[in-house]
């Protein structure tokens, strides 16, 4: 234990000596916490929209003001032609055109019903599919205060009507927010872990270093565990100074217990390390690791649910994402955080990142020894 002790000094030391790395401790939970979670939503709030109101009617009116009391939407200005929108669409200043047909009101009121023409920018879809189902809803209610009107029933007193009562769990404010922080702080520990742990070794190659510490008497789970425990700690340090910067800045309810979830932190770091230190075995320059790294970690990120749900996925993406740390701890902090978790609901990702753990650890000493 002594040799150990002296090990991780030396490791602290070299650490907080190496001017690139405290700044990645303290400063980048910071900007990923304050930036990232703002940037990173699907939430649409401002909306542009251009009208083509061919019929300039009573009802046409109605329903653009009903649009334009929305404060997701912004009204551009109305266009005498299709032609003239769409070009706005091409251009990007519009996200979506609203034509009315010449006959709207004079169908409405003969024949019950008519048409009406949503064009949406659909390069990218999700937005495209919330502008669309925004749209569809104002256009439902409207269309309800029309049959209440011509029926003579006033408006909210239906007989017989179901009422819905509306009730969202674990996240009652829809803050998308509350569910992008949890992810960026998964993502944060992953990058820490992986980029710290590979660079540090690698450094010792080029510096020479690594050669004098191979002669010594010093055993290989000692210079493992030294190599590894501090970036341990530091990735637990990061993940809590999140928790409590999203705590502070965006309200974030921590619902779970913080015990699991630093516990199952702390065996995930396990896997991430190892990895990292596998990583490091087999790259001779810092500049090889962070390539070999990125690599890893775009598909750790793109794969592990941050922005898309893995479900989503095709089955063969969702059989690859089984070898995915990243996945199952993603899963963790917000079933944790959000949902209030515990081991019992949580144990396939226990045991799936047990086993990530042991095989990326493995593979690390196993690799460290044919070079050492």
């Amino acid at each position: 234990m002594k040799t150990i002790s002296y090990i991780l000094q030396k490791e602290f030391r070299q650490i907080f000596r190496n001017r690139t790395m405290l700044p990645m401790i303290f400063m980048v939970p910071i900007i990923q916490m304050l930036i990232l979670v703002f940037a990173a939503t699907y939430d649409m709030k401002k909306i542009d929209m251009v009208i083509v109101d061919h019929d300039l009617s009573e009802n046409s009116k109605e329903l653009i003001a009903k649009f334009n009391g929305i404060p997701f939407f912004n009204m551009l200005q109305l266009e005498q032609s299709e032609k003239l929108a769409e070009q706005k669409l091409l251009t990007g200043e519009a996200d979506v055109v609203l034509v009315f047909p010449m006959d709207f009101e004079r169908k409405l009121i003969r024949h019950n019903h008519t048409n009406i023409q949503l064009l949406v920018n659909a390069i990218e879809s999700n937005s495209a599919q919330l502008i669309y189902t925004y749209a569809a809803n104002i256009v439902a209610d409207y269309n309800q205060q029309i049959i209440s009107e011509w029926k003579a029933i006033p408006e909210f007193e239906v007989p017989a009507q179901i009422n819905i009562a509306e009730n969202y769990w674990y996240n009652t404010e829809l803050d998308y927010k509350w569910f992008m922080a949890p992810g960026i702080l998964a993502i944060l520990v992953t990058l820490i872990g992986m980029f710290m742990s590979g660079m540090n070794l690698v450094r010792e190659k080029e510096i020479g270093t690594i050669e004098q510490l191979n002669v010594t008497p010093l055993k290989k789970y000692q210079f493992i565990i030294g190599k590894l425990v501090p970036f341990w700690i530091i990735g637990l340090f990061d993940l809590a100074f999140g928790l409590a910067i999203a705590w502070l800045v965006f309200d974030l309810p921590i619902v779970g217990s913080l015990f699991t979830l630093f516990f199952m932190a702390g065996i995930y770091l396990i896997g991430i390390l190892g990895l990292g230190l596998f990583i490091s075995t087999l790259a001779d320059t810092q500049q090889q690791v962070m390539f070999v790294s990125f690599f890893f970690l775009m598909m750790f990120i793109l794969m592990g649910g941050i922005f898309t749900p893995v479900e989503s996925m095709p089955d063969w993406a969702q059989t690859i994402d089984h070898l995915n740390p990243l996945y199952y701890f993603m899963r963790i902090m917000r079933m944790v955080v959000l949902k209030g978790s515990g081991f019992t609901e949580l144990l396939r990702e226990l045991i799936s990142l047990t086993f990530l753990g042991i095989t990326f650890l493995s593979l690390a000493i196993w690799r460290y020894r044919k070079t050492a």
